[in-house]
């Protein structure tokens, strides 16, 4: 009797054994081992579902797992970002963001982060936007616009995407250096803002690249100039920074992952992200939104980069409270 029991239990703890052993060999298996979530806080269809998806595409053939594109839009995507940084930090969710994150959310919206919650992985693109104006109003360069601005404080009105969000930051930023004055008008969407100024019923707006092509191709609107230091290659109009001295604020997204994901993790993400970024299918669908990649020299680097614009962020942000309307 002895021995059969002995014999049962052997059984048993073999059979446990095996059974375990599935599980065991998933959990050693090198990252990644199974499908990744890329969350983007903005809907289908817009600017920065246009990088994501791009960028999720050549990563799932760069890791071989897919790469699943999750949109969670709303609150000026603090939605998606909440949601990115209370996962599981093993490198199977991801953030597609930019310095909002880093900085400028805590004083626009009451969210349950904070910047250190997520860890910079590496850059993916940067996209100036550009400086419109309504033809009507006959302006034909950024010295015009400033020129009349200062004769009549606040007569001139700006549209943008929302209070707080990189339009009307630009149009902060650009009132702080070049010593004016603009009503700012907010608009649900980058696209509403830049079609206001098509149809007059406002005056400028500082838009995404894709919004103000879609309006400047109509005749109705004019560019001035981009937002970003140096002149763009995606986009033939001259600097703002011509004309004031300093102005450089342009939009750019990079990958993000939750707070404490290993280290091996982030190289692996970096290293894939950074070859992806020298495809040339992955330029020219960035460049289809008026996005350059612009790949970090490491995720160190891009750490410091992201933490410094988020600090940028976070004071236009504060000023922007005092134009909000």
């Amino acid at each position: 009797m002895q021995t059969i029991s002995a014999t049962c239990g052997a059984l048993l703890v073999l059979a446990a054994t095996l059974f375990a052993m599935p599980d065991a060999a998933q959990a050693a298996a090198p990252y990644p081992a199974k499908p990744l979530t890329l969350v983007i806080g903005f809907p289908p269809g817009g600017g920065a579902d246009q990088v994501g998806r791009v960028y999720a595409n050549a990563l799932a053939k760069r890791l071989k797992q897919p790469v699943v594109v999750e949109n969670r839009p709303g609150a000026g995507s603090t939605i998606g970002a909440s949601h990115a940084a209370r996962a599981e930090a093993d490198g199977y969710t991801l953030y597609l963001g930019n310095s909002s994150v880093m900085g400028s959310d805590s004083a626009l919206y009451k969210v349950d982060y904070k910047p250190d919650d997520f860890v910079p992985v590496a850059q993916l693109t940067t996209g100036p936007m550009v400086l419109i104006a309504n033809a009507g109003l006959g302006l034909k360069s950024v010295q015009d616009l400033i020129d009349r601005a200062k004769k009549k404080p606040g007569a001139i009105n700006v549209a943008s995407s929302g209070n707080g969000v990189i339009t009307h930051l630009a149009a902060v930023e650009f009132m702080t250096l070049a010593g004016v004055k603009f009503m700012h008008i907010p608009f649900k969407g980058g696209a509403a803002a830049a079609q206001s100024v098509a149809a007059g019923d406002t005056d400028i707006s500082f838009a995404t690249a894709p919004s103000a092509k879609a309006v400047i191709d109509t005749g109705k609107v004019v560019a001035l100039g981009v937002t970003s230091r140096e002149s763009s290659r995606l986009l033939p109009y001259p600097p703002i920074a011509q004309t004031v001295p300093g102005y450089d604020l342009s939009n750019w997204w990079g990958v993000f992952a939750p707070r404490g994901t290993p280290q091996a993790v982030l190289d692996t993400l970096f290293a894939a992200s950074n070859d992806v970024l020298t495809l040339a299918d992955v330029k020219q669908g960035m460049a289809a939104g008026y996005e350059e990649v612009t790949p970090s020299a490491s995720v160190d680097a891009f750490g410091v980069f992201a933490r410094k614009e988020g600090s940028k962020g976070l004071r236009l942000a504060k000023e922007s409270l005092e134009t909000a309307n």
